[in-house]
């Protein structure tokens, strides 16, 4: 499958900055999966870049921006070819043992609830357990396709009724680490199946032995396909954040983000 990318996030401030640092992880690998056929991200003022690959092996940029600055707009274009996977993923850049990835972070510790639920989902091997967890955070939460709440823990998400897909996500990751897996969060893009704005998709890997890593994507109940472009990983969606950083000067700034991906002929 054919996929492009028009993806536009733009920064304002109440006030002018007079430095911006900001780590971007938004350029996809290519892999066994997927081919990057082009790729390019632009800024709209001067600033200095520096591209390098992070230590869970995402291809990272830093962006340098001097002030007095009042708004920026980071802007990401390109077209990748993906293909049917099975949801296992081939060819990537694994620089960390996958037990390091039984590591729980404050976004996606368990407690009782979350675990007994891990535990109580069943299934024959581990792999099948892994899928019947995915199916069951698809079937007991409904899909938010609203702006994840910032700081949200996998315990606070448990108690809702309605979860973003970075909010399924760590569910996922918590459960499938109290079943013994190691599991991580994955940022990307999805082409939309429905009338939903597209915006910036996660969703998580767990490794069984003798598979690799495995794709779940717990808002569709099913592994991540032609779909699905895979961008950065890390132990939870702080770690594959598209774009974080800092800046220095007083004020607030807001934040919008403009997404298409298109499915080419």
């Amino acid at each position: 499958m054919r996929l492009t990318v028009d993806h536009r996030t733009t920064y304002r401030f109440s006030l002018p900055q007079m430095r911006l640092v900001q780590l971007l992880r938004l350029t996809p690998p290519s892999t066994h999966d997927q081919a990057v056929a082009a790729w390019r991200i632009d800024v709209d003022c001067d600033a200095k870049t520096r591209a390098h690959r992070d230590g869970f092996g995402n291809l990272t940029t830093m962006l340098y921006v001097e002030g007095p600055v009042t708004s920026l707009e980071i802007a990401v274009t390109g077209e990748v070819l993906t293909s049917h996977s099975g949801g296992v993923v081939h060819g990537a850049v694994e620089p960390l043992p996958p037990p390091l990835f039984l590591r729980h972070t404050p976004l996606t510790a368990p407690d009782a609830a979350i675990t007994d639920w891990a535990r109580e989902v069943g299934g024959s091997d581990l792999l099948n357990r892994l899928h019947r967890l995915n199916a069951s955070l698809s079937e007991r939460f409904e899909v938010a396709r609203t702006r994840p709440e910032p700081g949200l823990t996998a315990v606070e998400a448990f108690t809702r009724d309605s979860l973003t897909p970075r909010d399924l996500a760590h569910l996922f990751i918590a459960g499938a680490r109290v079943l013994g897996a190691p599991a991580r969060y994955v940022s990307g893009y999805a082409l939309e199946s429905d009338d939903h704005r597209p915006s910036p998709h996660g969703w998580a890997e767990a490794y069984v032995e003798r598979i690799g890593w495995i794709g779940f994507d717990p808002c569709i109940a099913l592994s991540p396909e032609e779909r699905h472009i895979r961008v950065a990983t890390a132990l939870d969606a702080a770690g594959a954040a598209a774009v974080s950083g800092s800046r220095l000067g007083e004020g607030t700034e807001a934040l919008d983000v403009d997404l298409v991906v298109h499915r080419e002929a």
